[in-house]
């Protein structure tokens, strides 16, 4: 920080609202008045031309536009780009003002009048010609072009690369920068008579103005519409020399003073550099702060340039070439900086802000007010530091031993969320798709309310349902709300596709702001809340069908219960009155049938689609644990006594592997084939551009060809998308049945269920870069290697692998199908599934040799067992594998072996 502020002389600020750059300022006489004081010219991208005097100011007149300073103020038609003062018009040694506008360049002329009355003299600006562009320009230059002597011509670049010359009211011609990509600064040397500029390529060019002008003739080779003002050679446009600087540059000058007669100036992001005329390097200065701008003026001493140098710290720094001199405290960022005299100041500093602050100081020696605040040199108390790291150890301690992911909230939610969904359908459906194979498609309305126990401020509502679920609206802003205050809001949702979902349930997530003392503008928060939509959403009663494919047998504690009364919706249009079969008709789906036997507590649940039962075998299992806790049965149990149906599983697997296999060789083709088709794009286009015309060899041909193939690979990708979105969506509905089947098999309790769920469903979407199969196979391999694993050995070898290999999509699935066979194998032999931490336990004896060569025999699957997980190479090189003693017999059970 700096120790003293720049001396705050005059100030304005320019409109509200308003944006100014780099080219918006400019310095001079302006209105031609001979006195040698200069008059200050802004212009702003809202198209506001303003002239200034300033002179020094009264106490308080810095907040707003003083009004004795300000001469002139313009509303012109389109924003300001830039403004330059220079002698524009022919025949004329007054200097006038050029300003320069997206697709027009104006000249005009400003004079005074001297008033009669009190009220002062009176400025006006005159039109004296304009030229409007066929380009947008960018920027421009201007000067002595040519070495002619007593006027300036204009020098535009356009955004496309076009150099646009114009010699007062008349165009010159037009030339484009060759390999152009984006427009840099532009600048006009008068020494060398060239021009400079920064090619996107980030390296400093310089073009001689005679080579620009004896250059191929830009308007012949691409607009043949403009008229040729000079017959243009065939010679190529090339660069006199370059340099590379290797980053971007903010600004170029060309001092003309005689101190830094060959002086070139570079301003880039991180460096400034200084050139001579022929492009050799003077110097070099590494900047340790992000400059915005600088400006060169005259030295006392001769054969240096000192230089005004602004960052965004909202420093000002004075150089005297690579020294630092001074710097002094600036209240904004400079974004253009410029040397005025004033009758009451001399060299006064114009600095102008991007949002229209506008100083005029100067340097001198206004002291800071900032204070270091005083160092406490008082002896620490040992005892006290002490005391306090062992409460910190404490909370250390506390906070290991405790594996919550969120903290525990320490007072009440600021929002109370309730979820009302209505329990008819609507009339009429809000559905999108008004029928699927002739059956209506209903829509529920969902009621929201947001109750609020404290204040807080505008808040969002999202609404989150799985494919192929929707909503009418799932976006809703709310208004602030005062304590105690409630707000509703109400939706409609319904099935969206032709396939049934894996997830009746919908989320409810509230972000808002909640104002605190020491934060009025509120501390984010996000609320979430959970509903469940009915059934009756995606299916309709129908009639029993006898013979099925898949068949799947629930089994209950309890006497056989009516179906119609677990399922009133759907018992209306029942065939069996006596409640002991009951069948759904899946919206996009197969038909699911319900069967009760009368002499047991078994149901049979069949279907043609295996994953189609889930929805109906979930609510059937929910609806029994309501039913029965309502009657004030606690010893209600549920189980099913398999087999599982892996088979049935891993053809929906296959499914989807093979679906996403598909998908990547589409994208391979099409790669290949955009390849060939930029291929020949080049070759035509160099037979087009060719002077002598050869014959196309059929590649016009080639090229729609080409061209079908690319939009009919694009168009089966997107249908293998749409297929790959409703495969996954099967395959999670069946993912969930197998969590439930093998729940109920093994009676596992809420915990393993849920560990097990987000082993075999670790993705909710597939991405391109990381898919279902690859994700949950790293999963239930690092449950086999902790939890399930065979002995306390495999585990410890688990601990000891540095690291896994990188997730990708596997060759095939058999390797999946082999890891999820076993993990249900060893859940079925007595193995449970746990995250609990096993780093502050002592390994055992046998394994802590493990990682010495030589180490411990790994002890083989026991008969029937199914197959040896692989063990990774990072594992496995740690393990010296010997030759069994056939003496020994190794038994699996209960996760331990004896």
């Amino acid at each position: 920080m700096s120790l003293f502020k720049a001396r705050d002389w005059w100030s304005a600020a320019l409109g509200e609202g308003e944006e100014f750059d780099q080219g918006c300022l400019c310095v001079g006489d302006v209105d031609n008045s001979g006195s040698g004081h200069d008059k200050v010219v802004v212009g702003s991208y809202m198209g506001m031309l303003r002239v200034f005097s300033p002179h020094s100011s009264a106490p308080g007149e810095g907040s707003s536009v003083p009004v004795e300073a300000q001469l002139l103020e313009v509303q012109l038609q389109n924003a300001i780009i830039q403004v330059e003062l220079g002698k524009f018009v022919s025949c004329s040694d007054l200097l006038h003002l050029a300003v320069l506008h997206p697709r027009k360049l104006s000249v005009y002329s400003v004079s005074g009048t001297a008033g009669n009355v009190e009220h002062g003299d009176q400025y006006q600006l005159k039109l004296v010609y304009e030229h409007n562009l066929q380009r947008t320009a960018c920027n421009m230059t201007y000067g002595a072009f040519g070495g002619i002597t007593g006027h300036h011509s204009l020098c535009i670049q356009s955004m496309d690369g076009m150099l646009m010359f114009f010699e007062q009211d008349s165009y010159s011609f037009g030339r484009f920068l060759p390999g152009f990509l984006l427009p840099g600064p532009l600048i006009y040397n008068h020494r060398t008579d060239s021009f400079l500029t920064v090619s996107s390529a980030c390296q400093l060019e310089s073009y001689r103005y005679e080579t620009l002008a004896v250059a191929t003739e830009a308007e012949s080779k691409q607009d043949p519409d403009l008229p040729l003002k000079t017959a243009g050679s065939s010679k190529r446009l090339s660069p006199d020399w370059t340099f590379v600087l290797g980053e971007v540059s903010l600004e170029l000058s060309v001092p003309s003073f005689s101190h830094a007669s060959s002086s070139i100036f570079v301003l880039g992001e991180r460096n400034l550099y200084c050139f001579r005329d022929n492009g050799q390097i003077r110097f070099m200065k590494k900047l340790e702060f992000n400059p915005s701008c600088f400006l060169p003026y005259a030295s006392v001493l001769d054969g240096m340039t000192n230089l005004l140098l602004g960052n965004h710290t909202n420093m000002l720094q004075v150089y005297q070439d690579v020294t630092l001199k001074w710097a002094a405290q600036l209240p904004f960022v400079p974004v253009v900086l410029r040397l005025a005299n004033f009758p009451e100041l001399k060299g006064a500093v114009i600095s102008l802000s991007s949002d229209g602050h506008l100083l005029c100081s100067y340097m001198g020696t206004d002291p800071s007010f900032f204070s270091t605040p005083k160092v406490d040199a008082r002896e620490a108390d040992y005892e006290q530091v002490e005391q306090e790291m062992k409460k910190l150890q404490r909370f250390i301690r506390e906070a290991s031993r405790t594996q919550d992911i969120l903290p525990k909230a320490d007072s009440e939610e600021d929002l109370i969320i309730t979820a009302t969904v209505s329990s008819t359908m609507e009339s009429p459906s809000q559905a999108l798709i008004q029928d699927m194979d002739g059956l209506p498609v209903p829509s529920v309305s969902v009621q929201v309310t947001v109750k609020a126990r404290s204040a807080v401020q505008a808040s969002k509502m999202t609404i989150g349902l799985q494919s192929p679920l929707a909503v009418t609206q799932d976006h809703f802003f709310l208004e602030p709300m005062s304590v105690g205050s409630s707000t509703v809001v109400e939706f409609s949702a319904f099935l969206n596709g032709r396939f049934p979902p894996a997830d009746l349930t919908g989320d409810i997530t509230v972000s808002y702001s909640s104002p605190t003392e020491l934060n009025p503008k509120g501390v984010p928060r996000v609320l979430q809340s959970v509903f469940s939509l009915p059934l009756a959403l995606v299916c309709v009663p129908s009639s029993t069908a006898k013979n099925t494919k898949f068949k799947i047998t629930v089994e209950t504690n309890q006497p056989p219960v009516d179906l119609n009364a677990i399922f009133p919706e759907f018992s209306s249009k029942s065939e069996d009155k006596d409640g002991n079969s009951l069948a759904f008709q899946l919206l996009s789906g197969a038909k699911v049938t319900v069967l009760a036997s009368k002499t047991s507590q078994r149901y049979r649940i069949q279907s043609e689609i295996f994953e189609d039962m889930w929805l109906v075998v979930q609510e059937l299992v929910r609806r029994f644990e309501d039913h029965f806790s309502a009657l004030g049965v606690n010893d209600f149990k549920k189980s099913f006594s398999g087999p599982l149906p892996l088979q049935d599983y891993f053809m929906s697997v296959d499914q989807h592997f093979q679906l996403r296999v598909s998908a990547q060789q589409y994208q391979d083709l099409l790669s290949e084939r955009a390849v060939q088709f930029r291929a020949i794009q080049r070759r035509l286009l160099t037979r087009f551009k060719d002077k002598t015309p050869a014959p196309l060899q059929n590649l016009d041909t080639l090229l729609d060809a080409t061209y079908s193939q690319v939009m009919a690979l694009a168009e089966a990708a997107e249908e293998n998308r749409s297929q790959l979105d409703e495969a996954f969506v099967r395959l999670r509905s069946a993912t969930h049945f197998l969590v439930l089947l093998l729940t109920l098999w093994q009676h596992l309790s809420n915990e393993q269920s849920s560990i097990l769920e987000a082993t075999l469903l670790p993705l909710l979407t597939d991405t391109p870069q990381l898919g279902w199969e690859e994700s949950c196979d790293a999963a239930v391999s690092h449950l086999l290697r902790t939890c399930l694993s065979r002995s306390p050995r495999d585990q410890a070898a688990s601990v000891a692998q540095t690291g896994g290999s990188v997730l990708g999509l596997p060759r095939d699935t058999a390797r999946l199908k082999k890891h999820i066979s076993l993990l249900c194998d060893r859940i079925a032999k007595g193995g449970r599934l746990t995250l609990a931490s096993e780093v502050h336990t002592q390994a055992p004896i046998q394994v802590q040799n493990l990682a010495a060569p030589g180490g411990v025999e790994p002890i083989a699957e026991a008969a029937g067992d199914g197959e040896e997980l692989e063990q990774p190479p990072e594992a496995t090189k740690f393990i010296k594998k010997k030759q069994g003693s056939k003496k020994v017999k190794k038994v699996w059970g209960m996760g331990t072996c004896v």
